[in-house]
C-alpha cells in the first residue's frame, strides 16, 4: 500500500525518446515498474502518460485514442516522412486555396488504409522497421485501417507551403503518414515539421508537468524527490465503479467473486474500498457477478 502507484502525466520535451523518460522517472522514483502509454517520436512534444507501479496494468484499460496539432509541410518529402530525414525530393508548391486545401483533407477523414513510416515501430520479423530502415533497407509494409475522427485545418500559408492541422485520431495512426499521403495526392510531396500531442488516452495537456530533471549521481531511493501522481480511477472515468463493504474488500483481497456486481453493462468495472482507494478492476461474469481481474493490495 506504500509503494507508488498512480499516473504521471509527463510534457515529453523535443530530443528525447518515451523509453528514455520512462527511465528518468525509474531512477527518481526508485522502482521498477514503470511504463508509458503510447511513444512519441524524439523530436515530438507532449503528452506522455506514465503508469507507475501497478498502475502499469490498466495501461490496456485506458481510452487508445490520442489528439495532435502539428504542421505539414509541402513540396519536400524525406526518407523518414518528416524533417528529421534526409530530404528526397523538392517540387513546387501547389496553389491552393484554403477551399481547396479542405477538399484535399476530406478523404482523410473516417475510417481508412494507412500505411505507417519506414521508420516507425512496426514489427518486421521479429524486429522494429526503424532498425531495418537506418541500414539502408526498403520495406513494403502493409497498410492497415485507422480512424481519423476530426481533421481540422487551423491555418494554411501558401507562401511557406505550410499547413497547420488538428488531428484526433485511434491508436496506431501516423501523423508522418497523414503529412506524406497528402503530398502525395497533391502531387507536390510532404512531410511532417512539427507535431504535438495535446491529449493521450484520456489525459490532457492542461494536467501535464514538466519532465523532472535527471537524479543527481549517487542520489539513493531513500527520500526520492516528489512527483505528482494521479489516483489510477482518475484515467478511468468511463468505466462503471462498484464500491465494497469491508466484508467484500476481504473477499477481493483474496480473489473471490463479488456479487451483485455493477448495474451497468461494460467490459470492465472499477472496484473501489468504500473510501474511494481503487482496489483493481473486475469483469462481468454474466450470471451478475463481478470476478477479479486485476487486483491491488491482494492477499493469499
Amino acid at each position: 500500500m506504500t509503494a507508488p502507484l498512480g499516473f504521471a502525466v509527463i510534457d515529453k520535451p523535443a530530443g528525447l525518446t518515451s523509453h528514455a523518460c520512462v527511465a528518468r522517472i525509474r531512477r527518481l522514483l526508485g522502482i521498477r515498474r514503470v511504463g508509458h502509454g503510447g511513444t512519441l517520436d524524439p523530436a515530438v512534444t507532449g503528452v506522455l502518460p506514465i503508469a507507475v507501479g501497478q498502475a502499469t496494468r490498466l495501461l490496456p484499460y485506458l481510452p487508445g485514442e490520442k489528439t495532435y496539432r502539428g504542421v505539414i509541410q509541402l513540396g519536400i518529402t524525406t526518407n523518414t516522412d518528416d524533417l528529421e530525414g534526409e530530404i528526397s525530393s523538392r517540387q513546387p508548391l501547389p496553389a491552393l486555396s484554403s477551399t481547396e486545401l479542405e477538399q484535399a483533407l476530406a478523404p482523410f477523414r473516417g475510417l481508412i488504409q494507412q500505411r505507417p513510416p519506414q521508420v516507425s515501430a512496426v514489427h518486421v520479423d521479429g524486429e522494429r522497421a526503424h532498425a531495418r530502415a537506418r541500414r539502408g533497407e526498403q520495406m513494403d509494409l502493409p497498410e492497415r485501417a485507422i480512424t481519423i475522427h476530426h481533421l481540422h485545418l487551423l491555418n494554411w500559408c501558401p507562401e511557406q507551403g505550410q499547413l497547420r492541422v488538428e488531428v484526433h485520431c485511434s491508436a496506431g495512426t501516423y501523423i508522418r503518414s497523414l503529412a506524406r499521403d497528402l503530398g502525395q495526392n497533391l502531387g507536390c510531396g510532404g512531410c511532417l515539421a512539427s507535431l504535438r500531442r495535446t491529449q493521450a488516452l484520456g489525459f490532457q495537456d492542461a494536467q501535464a508537468i514538466p519532465l523532472p530533471e535527471r537524479p543527481e549521481s549517487g542520489a539513493t531511493a531513500t527520500d526520492p524527490p516528489a512527483l505528482p501522481l494521479l489516483p489510477p480511477q482518475d484515467a478511468l472515468a468511463h468505466l462503471p465503479q462498484r464500491r465494497l463493504s469491508a466484508r467484500e474488500q476481504e473477499d477481493w483481497s483474496c480473489g473471490r467473486r463479488i456479487t451483485p456486481g455493477a448495474n451497468q453493462e461494460s467490459d470492465a468495472v472499477v472496484v473501489l474500498s468504500e473510501e474511494g482507494r481503487m482496489l483493481g478492476l473486475g469483469v462481468p461474469d454474466g450470471t451478475g457477478g463481478l470476478q477479479p481481474k486485476v487486483v491491488f493490495e491482494a492477499r493469499g
